[in-house]
């Protein structure tokens, strides 16, 4: 599966939210492209099918079951990394959790909580964890954390997500201002509607907004994964050595027109 021609070729990956979706996605994109990839989030059973996927056609792939909003589970995520790969070059923090179809004033404490755990405390967890690897594994490093269309503007989300994903966009911004003369890049991407487990089940609650995001878009289309992990694929590569502390849409036009 991996090639030496592959854009990420001779890189170490870790990508989180790797059980489904665009995680899934983007791990057997990254494996086909060359990198050796550690693969993290909740459900173990999910990821080592997904492991066994890309291992059975060649590529290298390790699953670490854990939740980001857990900083020794990120932690050893990464020490997976270095201890498996002999270090981390490129990582995609994607793992995220939403809501919609709530008024602010009616959500409780508790989905608050866990919508800014996973998807913000979930990205500053596997900053720090993986900065300072990535200092070590050199020269260079790329983080790719995923916002989304309700980072930039409210949507049909509920207000915690809205406002976790915003805070994406600024973590990123501060990071790849920080680290950009050390060698590491930091962009995001801002993911608009995309066919994934999660968009299901949240369509699922709420028909009406399928519609809604559909509409918004130029391509009158939701995203399939691939297409959102091609994006992450090209900012953790080479080929973008001087793009960083970017929010970069991939939303079928969504936010440009």
């Amino acid at each position: 599966m991996g090639t030496d021609h592959g854009m990420l070729y001779g890189k170490v990956a870790m990508i989180t939210g790797a059980s489904s979706g665009i995680g899934a996605a983007a791990a057997r994109l990254f494996a086909a492209e060359g990198a050796a990839v550690v693969l993290m989030a909740r459900r173990r059973r999910n990821l080592d099918d997904v492991v066994t996927e890309i291992t059975r056609t060649g590529g290298r792939a390790v699953a670490v079951a854990g939740d980001v909003a857990q900083s020794d589970d990120v932690a050893r995520a990464v020490h997976t990394a270095v201890a498996e790969f002999g270090g981390l070059h490129a990582a995609f923090n994607n793992a995220g959790f939403a809501t919609a179809g709530t008024d602010l004033h009616e959500l409780s404490d508790e989905i608050y909580e866990h919508t800014m755990d996973v998807n913000l405390r979930g990205v500053w967890n596997c900053l720090r964890q993986q900065i300072p690897v990535m200092l070590k594994s050199g020269p260079g490093g790329a983080i790719v954390n995923t916002s989304s269309v309700a980072g930039l503007q409210a949507t049909g989300a509920s207000a915690p997500y809205v406002a976790a994903k915003h805070a994406v966009i600024g973590l990123t911004k501060a990071a790849a201002l920080e680290y950009g003369e050390r060698g590491i890049r930091v962009n995001a991407l801002v993911v608009g509607g995309t066919r994934t487990e999660m968009m299901d089940e949240v369509i699922s609650a709420h028909p009406a907004l399928e519609d809604e995001f559909v509409a918004r878009t130029v391509q009158k289309r939701m995203a399939a994964p691939t297409e959102v992990a091609q994006a992450a694929a090209w900012l953790c590569s080479d080929r973008s050595s001087f793009v960083t502390g970017i929010a970069m849409p991939v939303d079928g036009g969504c936010t440009g027109s």
